[in-house]
């Protein structure tokens, strides 16, 4: 065992100790949190329109701070923009996050002073913890790799703008900056197709040991060190043993990354966001994401079925309980007030506070009143491929209200690596399964509202296709597991 692995295992413990201390003790946390935001914030332009000096529990928050998306806090994001001081937070941000807004164009997140070293911290302790459980270390001597944006920055009015994983490229610890990979002057490459060429030549013949990032992005390296080497991943990298992924669920990749690599290997989910790093796998026995509570995130909760009405309850972390699709709200120590991240999650444990992220409050077939989300068309595609040899590269499911002929539907678009052999066979399995996970489903199609689902075949690389048309290929961009219309759908490449 070399001296970096051992110093890793001492330092590991320290981090379990320290993540026990405030996990043990969630209600506390959170409101240390929840004072210290309050108290910083009080001078704030913000913090004086909604009389922060008032505050003095939950409860007088939630009456002068309502809920709000990117597009109601925008008044106060372009002034920090323009370089004003003491808007949403103490002084200005250190970066503005760049992410693709649906309706507003270009969202601008502020990452400040206080809540950059969180994301850093985060993603290094999920590994440690990793590291503490199962006393596996070794893969800290070999090389790393982390599946990101473009460092690259501009700069307006002493702000630094660029995606959240381009900025966190600028704070790779020194500690394995030597074992970290691809080079800066890769990274740098826009284009993601040349980026993915590129790092494959650089990483083909090093001791890659961890590799990380957005499933779909990572299957497209892996399918080209595949078609360079003629052999898995698992026999390029014999030492590749530990996945690192977010942004989506892993479970309808498995099946394909095991093929490609030739061999199981240990992973970690992580659940970060340009607003915050709000979770990470702690366990590789127990389910979920142990939420963060003590990293500078105010968390507020609303069942997603109520998020709609006039005054929906706003839950804090004593209130939530298991298996309820929660919307995620959030305030942050870089200036987020009651936000709507727009992301759903439902609670696995409660000693610790564990997670799983369970969909999109946007994205979700309703159009029937069935409430469909994407928690549960992965489970019932992940059911429908168990026995099977089919695998699944990329998928999502549209509403079709308006057939040719017969009942409507809900229309499955999967674009396959392995078809299956029964085509009739996968179809009934699939539609059974989704009938098990959403009951209102089961009553449409009991009451003779809807026929079964349909599934339509998508070329290969369709969705790579669709995403590069829309400027999307590659970096922190995912394609929607669901939606309520058929914008995405009516443009895929099919079969």
């Amino acid at each position: 065992m070399s001296i970096k692995s051992i110093a890793a295992k001492l330092f590991a413990q320290k981090i379990y100790a320290k993540t026990q201390a405030w996990a043990t003790n969630p209600i506390g946390s959170q409101k240390a949190v929840f004072a210290s935001l309050i108290k910083e914030a009080k001078k704030t332009e913000f913090g004086i329109d909604h009389h922060f000096e008032q505050i003095k529990s939950f409860q007088d928050f939630a009456e002068h701070v309502p809920i709000r998306d990117y597009e109601d806090l925008k008044p106060y994001v372009e002034k920090v923009v323009k370089g004003e001081e003491n808007i949403l937070w103490k002084g200005k941000p250190l970066y503005f996050a760049k992410t693709s807004g649906t309706t507003s164009g270009a969202k601008y997140i502020p990452l400040t002073n206080e809540s950059m070293p969180y994301h850093i911290e985060a993603a290094r302790n999920a590994i440690l913890l990793y590291i503490h459980e199962t006393g596996k270390a070794d893969f800290v001597d070999g090389k790393m790799i982390f599946l990101q944006g473009s460092p690259v920055l501009e700069e307006k009015h002493g702000i630094k703008f660029g995606r959240l994983s381009g900025i966190v490229a600028h704070f790779i610890p020194k500690y394995l900056q030597k074992n970290r990979m691809p080079s800066w002057e890769t990274n740098c490459i826009e284009d993601w197709e040349t980026k993915i060429d590129a790092i494959v030549e650089e990483t083909f013949n090093e001791n890659m040991t961890i590799i990380s990032g957005i499933p779909s992005w990572v299957q497209m390296y892996f399918e080209r060190l595949q078609q360079k080497g003629g052999k898995t991943v698992g026999e390029i990298f014999k030492n590749f043993n530990l996945f690192i992924y977010g942004g989506v669920n892993f479970e309808p990749y498995r099946a394909k990354f095991e093929n490609l690599i030739g061999r199981k290997v240990d992973s970690i989910e992580l659940f970060p966001a340009s607003e915050g790093f709000f979770a990470y796998q702690d366990s590789q026995k127990e389910k979920g994401m142990l939420l963060l509570l003590n990293a500078g995130i105010f968390y507020e909760f609303v069942k997603s079925d109520e998020f709609y009405s006039d005054k929906p309850i706003r839950y804090t972390i004593g209130e939530v309980e298991l298996g309820v699709n929660y919307v995620l709200i959030i305030s942050t120590n870089a200036g987020l007030w009651g936000y709507n991240i727009g992301d759903t999650v439902q609670f696995t444990s409660l000693k610790p506070y564990r997670i799983i992220v369970s969909g999109r409050i946007k994205h979700y077939i309703s159009a029937f009143g069935e409430h469909v989300i994407g928690k549960e068309v992965e489970c019932a595609l992940k059911e429908a491929m168990e026995g099977t040899d089919a695998r699944v590269n990329e998928f999502t499911v549209a509403p079709q209200i308006s057939p040719v002929s017969g009942l409507p539907y809900h229309e499955w678009f999967i674009e396959f690596e392995n078809e299956p052999e029964d085509d009739a066979a996968f179809k009934e399995a699939l539609d059974n399964a989704m009938r098990k996970q959403n009951m209102y489903y089961d009553d449409l199609i009991v009451g003779n509202i809807l026929q079964k689902a349909v599934i339509t075949k998508v070329v290969k690389n369709g969705f790579q296709e669709y995403m590069k048309s829309i400027g999307k290929l590659g970096g922190q961009n995912k394609i929607p597991r669901l939606s309520d219309n058929r914008a995405i759908v009516d443009v895929l490449n099919i079969k």
